[in-house]
């Protein structure tokens, strides 16, 4: 600490010395011409040995990353957002009096160069500097280890320095991007229409969560930070729109953990007279080949394991899983007596008013789930865990709908859509009487929903894929927090 204090008082020390000579600290003016990427092709085109001033000049600014000084010169790693290219500079091109204000600078500060393009003994491209301006003095010192640190929090907290000195973690951030885009890309090439719907909610609804709850002071009325934008874009199959989209957050007032963020982003798409069958062929389409746009292959590696991303995909009943993966007998899933009784075996505690369904729901979970490594559709999901989805023709006791599972996680959620307005309104009573204490299941009825449900809305299938959950796949990261740029966290102690 006494080490740290030192290095932060000579750094102000610095700028001060900086301030006096005159040097604008933090500077407004600086324009580059071209960015450090832009440049490295000229690699191949100038040859080793070539006069240092020859050649047209070039003007970038990026942060020092690494210096080595040698009395009149110095040799300079320079990084902007497109890539590092060394620095030299010389006391005689520069002149004597920005030669001592270079000295004034240190490793992290920001700095503008003008300068010919020459390549060193060594091999490396270089920028003869010619001209050098401050831009920003740095008074805080880059940490030296800071991708060894045993304390990965401190590289959530402080992502502006994670991205500064960890090129692989700005690679994955670049990765998000893109694969968002090419989501765009993929809907909006058949034929989805972006949308954008309230984040603010007067009812929470869409999932089964614990809300955010606010205060409108205008309108003196409770809101809801919403935990999925589910019934609105339903609303919009009412007015019309046939296949609708939306990337956005959600917001669920739950614990953190590699999985969970309390504000995570979402892809949800509806498709009007489609069924969850096409949906499960739609997504095994634009996953794979995001897939090979991102990685270039539709197999990928997440933590060690092979995962197979090429269609087609496994697709199994939730009864099929558990009894070929998790090994219960048949007819003990046909049984309530029995899988209950086998539920309290595993430790499950499950409330003696659920019913079949809901136990079978939480054996899956704790049997199956995380044995899906391959991409796998859960089909067949019980009536009662799913309040708004449509019941099967056949089996009413289970409806129209599956969860995708890929290295044991759920990436997507989709059903064919209850639009039955008596139907709906029954089931979200239903769990709101089954609800009691607990307040993450629709506190109140919505009641504009179910009237917009009585003006008819088409057949239709809708999907939920987790972004995160998504790019963590794709980008080999064990954590969703190494795939969200600022995560929530503990408050730091001081």
């Amino acid at each position: 600490m006494e080490e740290l204090n030192q290095l932060l008082k000579q750094r102000r020390q610095k700028a001060q010395e900086l301030s006096d000579m005159g040097v604008e600290l933090y500077a407004n003016d600086f324009k580059p011409t071209h960015s450090i990427s832009e440049l490295l092709p000229h690699k191949e085109t100038i040859p080793e040995g070539a006069d240092h001033t020859a050649g047209p000049r070039f003007t970038i600014a990026g942060r020092i990353m690494a210096m080595r000084k040698f009395g009149k010169a110095a040799f300079l790693q320079l990084q902007d957002a497109s890539g590092k290219i060394q620095i030299y500079i010389k006391r005689d091109a520069v002149g004597p009096d920005v030669y001592t204000h270079f000295k004034k600078l240190d490793i992290g500060d920001i700095a503008g160069f003008t300068g010919t393009l020459f390549i060193t003994k060594t091999g490396e491209l270089s920028l003869m500097a010619s001209v050098l301006k401050p831009i920003t003095k740095s008074l805080l010192p880059l940490p030296e280890k800071f991708h060894g640190l045993t304390d990965v929090e401190t590289r959530y907290r402080q992502r502006y320095v994670d991205l500064i000195v960890n090129p692989e973690v700005k690679e994955t951030f670049k990765k998000r991007i893109e694969i968002i885009s090419l989501i765009r890309d993929f809907l909006n090439n058949r034929g989805f229409m972006e949308v954008e719907t309230p984040m603010m909610h007067p009812i929470a609804g869409g999932a089964t969560a614990k809300p955010f709850q606010t205060h409108h002071n205008a309108l003196d009325m409770e809101l809801y930070l919403r935990i999925a934008p589910e019934l609105y874009l339903k609303r919009l199959l009412v007015g019309g729109f046939e296949k609708v989209f939306e990337i956005n957050r959600n917001f669920r007032n739950e614990g953190l953990s590699t999985r969970h963020n309390p504000e995570f982003t979402m892809l949800e798409f509806y498709q009007a007279y489609a069924t969850y069958h096409e949906l499960m062929d739609l997504t095994e389409e634009m996953v794979s080949w995001i897939a090979t746009e991102i990685t270039g292959s539709m197999q990928v590696t997440y933590q060690g394991e092979n995962v197979d991303l090429a269609p087609p995909w496994k697709r199994l009943t939730m009864v099929e899983s558990l009894v070929q993966i998790g090994g219960i007998p048949l007819e003990t899933l046909q049984d309530k007596e029995k899988t209950f009784a086998l539920a309290k075996e595993k430790g499950i505690d499950l409330d003696e008013n659920v019913g079949l369904g809901k136990a079978q729901t939480e054996l899956f979970e704790l049997l199956v789930e995380d044995k899906l490594i391959d991409p796998t559709f859960i089909t067949a999901y019980p009536t009662e865990v799913s309040p708004l989805a449509r019941r099967n023709n056949d089996d009413p006791t289970v409806t129209d709908r599956f969860e995708l599972f890929i290295t044991g996680r759920e990436i997507a959620n989709a059903f064919n859509e209850l639009n039955d307005p008596i139907d709906q309104k029954q089931r979200m009573e239903q769990q709101i009487e089954e609800r009691g204490d607990d307040e993450e299941i629709f506190p109140i009825l919505d009641k504009d929903f179910i009237r917009a449900l009585e003006y008819g809305m088409p057949p239709a299938a809708g999907e939920g894929i987790g972004i995160d959950r998504l790019v963590m796949l794709l980008t080999d990261s064990p954590s969703i927090r190494d795939v969200i740029l600022f995560p929530h966290l503990r408050p730091e102690k001081n």
